[in-house]
């Protein structure tokens, strides 16, 4: 799938020491940073599931162990691996619902591959992958709950619709397309095939409006922190700030062919860590 937003996710095979995840997180206090870590986890290994090679049946498989594993954790009888969850879930008071929500996302990507949903599909999609991730993280955080819901719908779609715009070659190798199907359809682009659409001249038409919806989604999350404790939003404006500049880098290069990769270059990554972490 294109980088689940966890980081909010990193692309594929990225580890957390390496990502704009692991710098945001690293400034919480030892429980919140564990209690992230252990979110973080979570999600990068069913990730690694819904993007793996193998038999979809397989993929459901372990998705559907997942899925016991977590109902498992909040009955009080955690497996294994989800043996340190125990303590994180009680202290921050973390939903088995939004759990559930994200093996549910992946499982969109493992029935098959998701090619041009319609809008509310992608909504659907991104609350999963993304907000639902976001939902856990404002509990550790220490957001008030009403706010924190509010949060984490518009930073995870923030982030997940960055992560598309800038995926769109990555995700068509692969043979999937998150690109709406009514944006197509609008550009005049009748395909719903991820290299055609790729190649389309005019994938630009497309991608405007995600543009803007991702930005209004930034606006929103800025809104929501500004009225918050800066303290409980330094981890998630740090992560805004790093994908609202990969967004801005994506503008200014555009969307027609041919792509360069995108990326925030290091000096970049330590100058939004110092404003936002320390200042």
């Amino acid at each position: 799938m294109t980088g689940q937003a966890t980081s909010a996710s990193p692309n594929h095979g990225t580890t957390a020491s390496g990502s704009s995840f692991y710098a945001a997180m690293r400034i919480l206090p030892r429980a919140q940073r564990e209690a992230m870590f252990q979110i973080y986890s979570f999600c990068r290994q069913v990730d690694d599931i819904a993007d793996s090679s193998g038999p979809r049946g397989e993929r459901r498989a372990a998705l559907e162990q997942w899925r016991r594993d977590i109902d498992a954790l909040y009955q009080g009888r955690p497996p294994a691996r989800l043996q340190d969850y125990a303590a994180s879930v009680k202290e921050f008071g973390l939903d088995r619902e939004d759990f559930l929500a994200i093996i549910d996302g992946m499982e969109m990507d493992v029935l098959q591959d998701i090619r041009a949903p319609d809008l509310a599909t992608l909504d659907l999609y991104c609350d999963r992958v993304a907000s639902a991730v976001g939902r856990l993280s404002v509990r550790v955080f220490g957001l008030p709950r009403e706010d924190g819901i509010l949060l984490a719908h518009h930073l995870g779609r923030a982030l997940q619709l960055t992560n598309i715009l800038r995926d769109i070659d990555e995700d068509a190798g692969i043979g999937r397309l998150y690109l709406p199907r009514e944006g197509l359809l609008q550009a005049g682009i009748a395909s719903t095939d991820p290299l055609t659409v790729a190649a389309d001249p005019a994938l630009p038409g497309v991608c405007a409006p995600l543009v803007e919806r991702a930005k209004d989604h930034f606006r929103k999350a800025d809104e929501i922190m500004v009225r918050n404790s800066r303290r409980a939003v330094r981890a998630p404006r740090i992560m805004s700030k790093y994908y609202r500049a990969i967004l801005e880098l994506l503008v200014l290069r555009g969307f027609a062919n041919p792509r360069t990769p995108v990326r925030l270059d290091k000096m970049a990554r330590i100058a939004i860590l110092l404003r936002h972490a320390f200042f």
